[in-house]
């Protein structure tokens, strides 16, 4: 094995300046395969930074310790350039959530607060109402709600594209507004995950003026709270939910450039977010994004010649309560998007890579054979490059996506869950290499 990486590196840095993209491809995919650099970077964030709450103390320590990062690669040449973009938004916080049932059978429950969700200001109690989808409590009579705690109990299901989220988020984002509008004086919903763990899923509701208190139950509390209402007796719940919003948030976006040797007015943008959400420490979602985009923009900017095109890599502010990052890049940077020529996001865990979506033909035909190595199948048009690329999507910016194994990503994803022991060292390297093999071709290409 020894043997193997010390002739790889021998050949990575003999390549001088051949335009055999073949070939760079090639080395780039055996060289991320064979680092840790990946891991490393991830362990760094994760260890040394924590949970990153966007506006928070810990989220400029994430800035800080980014914009070092990237200065670093920038001092042995990776990137030509390193700035930051400010990012303002405002400043939403949980301090204290509490749930119990009062009656027919007192115990507690796990919930957390949902993003924008407003306070109870001190325990509240009210019987609770439930309802097996939005739908429903959009069809409910106002009078059956009025005064109660509005509880939606729909579950999610597993699938590798993630694709029961969809169905299911639309509860988070819109029950408290929903119930608010029918007299309710409180929203639970079932958490948008997969897990059986009693970890609740939080994540960002719509925000509103006056909100109302709004929170998620572990999937276990909600299995519980559904079995005392099957047994037809009236549930009494108390709920004690402190939160706080304030104006004038600020964080940033955090961006390295390959220049392009041909025309570096062309950009291929990969990124990923460098906020998460406060209650695990952001290692899934999305820490290993940021050691993926990097790691493999690393990878490319230390060949011995710069692809044609540029290469940007953006670390996006505040993703999780609303993509204020992405929607501020997209403006800042307005009248150069016609001359983007990709954009994709990580930012779906650490699983493998196991399929290459693109509408560039061009592209797929010289990806392919070094994604299949991987074990990558060839895919169709994406639909999305991730959701801090759909400001730039809306604009016409072209984008390609590696989808990667979302089957268990759930389990986690929000809950206090989201930890390092989640990602294998193995998988994020398949991760890099994709990703430095498109990047490379993406920017290289004609």
């Amino acid at each position: 094995m020894l043997a193997r990486y010390v002739l790889l590196l021998s050949l990575f840095s003999s390549l001088a300046l051949s335009d055999d993209q073949d070939s760079t491809a090639s080395l780039l995919r055996e060289k991320a395969l064979q680092s840790n650099r990946g891991w490393e970077i991830v362990e760094s964030l994760t260890t040394e930074v924590g949970p990153r709450m966007a506006g928070t103390a810990a989220d400029k320590r994430a800035v800080n310790w980014a914009k070092a990062l990237l200065e670093k690669a920038k001092a042995a040449n990776a990137f030509d350039s390193v700035w930051l973009e400010p990012v303002t938004f405002p400043v939403w916080q949980r301090h204290r959530e509490q749930a119990r049932v009062v009656s027919p059978y007192p115990q507690p429950v796990k919930i957390t607060a949902l993003g924008y969700s407003g306070s109870t200001d001190g325990e509240i109690s009210a019987e609770v109402i439930a309802f097996p989808d939005l739908a429903s409590l959009q069809e409910a009579d106002d009078a059956l709600v009025a005064g109660k705690i509005v509880f939606i109990n729909q579950p999610m299901y597993r699938h590798r594209e993630g694709a029961g989220y969809a169905e299911v988020v639309p509860n988070r984002y819109a029950a408290g507004t929903v119930a608010k509008q029918k007299g309710a004086v409180a929203a639970l919903i079932r958490s948008a995950g997969t897990d059986s763990h009693r970890f609740p899923h939080a994540g960002v509701s719509s925000r509103t003026e006056n909100p109302l208190p709004a929170a998620a139950l572990s999937v276990p509390d909600a299995q519980q709270l559904q079995r005392i209402l099957d047994r037809k007796e009236t549930l009494i719940l108390a709920l004690d939910i402190s939160v706080s919003e304030q104006p004038g948030g600020e964080s940033y976006n955090v961006i390295a450039q390959i220049d392009g040797r041909v025309d570096a007015q062309k950009v291929v943008l990969i990124s990923a977010h460098l906020d998460s959400w406060d209650l695990g420490t952001g290692a899934i979602d999305d820490g290993a994004g940021v050691a993926i985009t990097v790691a493999a923009a690393q990878l490319i900017g230390e060949l011995p010649q710069r692809p044609k095109h540029t290469i940007r890599v953006v670390l996006f502010a505040n993703e999780e309560q609303g993509i204020w990052g992405a929607k501020a890049y997209a403006k800042a940077h307005h009248d150069e998007l016609k001359n983007y020529l990709f954009a994709s996001e990580s930012d779906f865990g650490a699983r493998p890579v196991w399929r290459f979506d693109t509408a560039n033909s061009a592209l797929m035909k010289k990806a392919m054979p070094h994604l299949a190595v991987l074990n990558i199948e060839e895919g169709g048009e994406a639909s999305s490059g991730g959701p801090d690329i759909k400001p730039l999507l809306a604009e016409g910016v072209p984008v390609f996506r590696l989808k990667q194994d979302g089957t268990d990503y759930f389990d986690y994803h929000h809950t206090a869950d989201d930890t390092l022991d989640k990602i294998d060292a193995e998988e994020l390297k398949q991760n890099i290499a994709a990703w430095a093999v498109v990047a490379f071709l993406a920017a290289d290409m004609d």
